[in-house]
């Protein structure tokens, strides 16, 4: 079942890979396919070096983050954010190319639809979201079944066509009959020619990613199954390509940029792909295997868009659990999957899709640059990875440096290094080429998205930065006294919440209770610790949510204690963020308020939304909570504590050393 979800990206592209490759050749005149052989060798030479790559990263980095991961550990923030915006961008033209792709397979089997082209490929991409959202298990066994006809049919159509070749009769494309008008070339421009040939070509590995992106959604043991997916991918993936493209010359496929420029052909019908092509030459146009092949080309195609929407969304969440991306992406739908990083990466597709028209030769211009520069900056990591390990052994004791078992492990990182070093070389180079061949047709438009993506992604996370520096807990607080019936919600404890709870005690209701919804243990674990070493006044109680639910478990405690005491009015405190900016609520949940709407429909629950003012809430103010010009040098108190009110400053009265004086009455913030 991984092979499907995490692998349709890479296998589905040896439909178009050798396409775009001929397709760029053929460009200079049918002398320059001669190159196509040696073009595509070195294509399946880079695919063996980064499949062998990251099966190294898997193995040091398995806990999911990818690229990201080693990038952001081993060269810092920057790089990794830059890894990260490269792979969004990727995923997002993966959809966009596979889809278009499919399409255009559809279309070569059934012409009529050619008029229909762009409203197909959105609604192929509209059926892949809602069959996502249902799960990754149902999505891996829907597709399964198309992954693994497509494998078999054209491993059975190169066969086929190999045997024809050895006896003598090989099949002839329906495009092999057409000429090319070219235009004389000069070295510089052939040389050019086969660089961009090699670097669409190169198509071929976009995907290659997605298994180190999503070691975390394998079965025990992980890291083997992950491993052992990626090498089946790469093998298969090279078998396909090298074998599509051999039968492709010698059957004599002619696939032109501009479909009037092959001479005889009428270029008002769309031109077939070469999948079509070839399948057409070997069995014949409108038999059962053409139809076939053309079915699971095209199935698969659409479906390969469903390694990104298993990619993008868990790079999503790992980027929200870093502060780099809103908190949204972060958070599982009802069956457990990421629903809103689908949701984001559908909508984008879709408009990537309408403005290019879903043309698939215009779309591949903007394709792999994203790819190659996570595979570059991810390899170099791994060099500083490997790097490390090797300086920590050298500097062990004499005696420990000798041992078996440390000497297997020197070997080992060495290993890694020469694998990763070559690597990084060779994608680097690529890289190079990409960006010389590709970026005056369109790929300038990559990398201006990158450093945008890039620059939102810190600004998000300097928000996040100093949102939790401004409710960060202290124990610098005095409660009031004991009240009434009473429920807290407790998330994590923070200043918003000790807020709530002495606005509680205050009321003076006759019980007052803290109430978490523990979702994971983990986290339930660290608030109970946290609330004992902070010594809260008041009980906390933990419901248990195995739907990760909120709403509906508080509003069965509610009802189990009105059933044991009698008709009480429940009190809800709520504690909730006030913002300044309208792009700050995009990055909070506002779970608040959706909790508050569903116990409002609760019998004798009452709710008290508690607001915590951010900084940014201060407009007239306008500055974030830190220390004023010349605070240090005149030895008062820094911002943290002081409290802001409008445009004034409260600080403590008193001397500095009283312990009492320089406690904040909570609640003294608007």
């Amino acid at each position: 079942m991984a092979l499907p979800i995490f692998a349709s990206d890479a296998l589905s592209s040896v439909a178009y890979a050798p396409q775009e490759l001929l397709l760029i050749l053929l460009t200079g005149g049918l002398a320059f396919l001669a190159f196509a052989p040696w073009v595509a060798a070195a294509v399946v030479v880079l695919l063996i070096v980064v499949v062998i790559s990251y099966r190294q990263l898997i193995k040091a980095y398995p806990s999911g983050g990818g690229d990201y991961e080693v990038a952001r550990k081993n060269l810092g923030e920057i790089p990794g954010v830059i890894v990260a915006s490269a792979l969004a961008v990727d995923y997002a033209l993966t959809v966009a190319v596979s889809v278009a792709s499919g399409v255009d397979n559809i279309i070569s089997a059934l012409p009529g639809l050619n008029p229909f082209r762009v409203e197909l490929a959105v609604g192929f991409v509209i059926l892949i979201v809602v069959v996502n959202l249902r799960g990754v298990r149902e999505a891996s066994r829907a597709f399964a079944i198309p992954t693994y006809v497509f494998i078999g049919s054209v491993g059975v159509m190169i066969v086929v066509g190999l045997f024809e070749v050895l006896m003598g009769n090989p099949p002839v494309a329906s495009s092999a009959q057409y000429s090319v008008e070219t235009q004389d070339l000069t070295q510089a421009a052939v040389i050019l020619l086969v660089l961009r040939a090699f670097s669409s070509g190169c198509s071929a590995l976009t995907g290659v990613e997605a298994v180190s992106n999503g070691v975390q959604a394998f079965r025990r043991p992980k890291v083997r199954n992950a491993q052992t997916t990626l090498a089946l991918m790469g093998g298969i993936a090279i078998l396909l390509f090298a074998g599509l493209t051999a039968i492709a010359l010698m059957s004599g496929v002619h696939y032109a940029e501009n479909p009037c420029d092959l001479i005889g052909f009428d270029c008002s019908n769309p031109q077939p792909s070469l999948m079509a092509q070839v399948s057409s030459a070997v069995f014949g146009m409108n038999s059962i295997p053409f139809f076939v092949i053309q079915a699971a080309t095209a199935v698969v195609l659409l479906l390969a868009a469903n390694t990104a929407f298993n990619g993008f969304p868990l790079l999503g969440s790992v980027l929200a659990r870093d502060g780099y991306a809103p908190k949204a992406l972060n958070t599982r739908g009802d069956r457990l999957v990421y629903s809103n990083g689908m949701i984001i990466l559908g909508l984008v597709a879709i408009a990537v899709l309408i403005v290019y028209r879903a043309n698939l030769t215009n779309l591949i211009q903007l394709y792999i640059i994203g790819v190659f520069v996570s595979f570059t900056l991810g390899q170099i990591g791994m060099i500083r990875h490997w790097t490390r390990g090797i300086r920590d052994i050298r500097l062990l004791p004499a005696d420990q440096r000798d041992s078996k078992a440390v000497r297997t492990d020197l070997f080992g990182l060495r290993k890694g290094l020469f694998i990763n070093s070559l690597g990084a070389a060779m994608t680097a180079s690529v890289l190079v080429i990409v960006t010389i061949t590709k970026f005056t047709h369109g790929a300038w438009l990559v990398f201006l998205a990158i450093p945008i993506l890039s620059f939102l992604m810190v600004g998000v996370h300097r928000y996040y930065r100093d949102v939790e520096h401004e409710i960060a807990m202290d124990d610098q607080t005095h409660f009031g006294s004991t009240g009434d019936v009473a429920l807290i919600l407790v998330n994590k404890l923070q200043k918003p919440v000790v807020k709530a709870v002495d606005y509680a005690l205050a009321a003076k209701h006759d019980k007052t209770f803290a109430v978490h919804i523990s979702v994971t243990k983990e986290d339930t674990a660290a608030l109970e610790e946290e609330w004992r070493a902070h010594r809260m006044p008041i009980p906390l109680k933990i419901i248990e949510s195995p739907y990760r639910t909120y709403a509906s478990p508080i509003a069965e405690f509610v009802k189990q204690y009105r059933a044991q005491h009698g008709s009480a009015v429940v009190t809800v405190y709520l504690p909730q963020y006030i913002v300044g900016h309208w792009w700050e609520s995009l990055l909070h949940n506002r779970r608040a308020r959706r909790i508050a709407q569903q116990l409002m429909l609760v019998h004798g629950v009452s709710i008290t939304l508690v607001p915590w003012l951010l900084d940014s809430s201060e407009l007239i103010y306008g500055r974030r909570s830190r220390s004023l010009p010349g605070d240090d040098r005149s030895g008062q108190l820094s911002a943290p504590d002081a409290h802001r009110v409008g445009r004034r400053v409260i600080r403590p009265a008193g001397p500095p050393e009283s312990a009492d004086a320089t406690k904040p009455q909570v609640g003294a913030k608007p």
